[in-house]
């Protein structure tokens, strides 16, 4: 079991106006975990700088992980993979069935 651990490691992260202590992440995370807390603070940031006294910190929290989902979906459709697989699928059915 402590073999398993080696692998893991608690963290602290520094997000906008807060440190988190993350619980047991895999050790070869922890540059997305690190590279995550600052895209956070970033938006969060700017989202704050723009909208602070006119919107809740809940709002502003809220519009940050809107616009990050979206980048998420945007990468998320520019890499799927299944129209690919299925034209590979439909050729190699056809190859075989030529071969036959």
């Amino acid at each position: 079991m402590a073999e398993g651990n080696k692998e893991k490691l608690n963290i602290t992260l520094h997000v906008y106006d807060e440190d988190i202590m993350t619980v047991l992440h895999n050790r070869e995370d922890e540059e997305y975990y690190r590279s995550a807390a600052k895209l956070v603070s970033e938006r969060y940031g700017a989202y704050s700088q723009a909208y602070r006294g006119r919107k809740s910190d809940h709002t502003i929290a809220l519009m940050t992980l809107v616009e990050i989902a979206l980048r998420y979906e945007r990468e998320r459709v520019k890499n799927d993979t299944v129209p690919y697989v299925n034209v590979l699928t439909q050729l190699t059915s056809e190859i075989e069935e030529a071969l036959k």
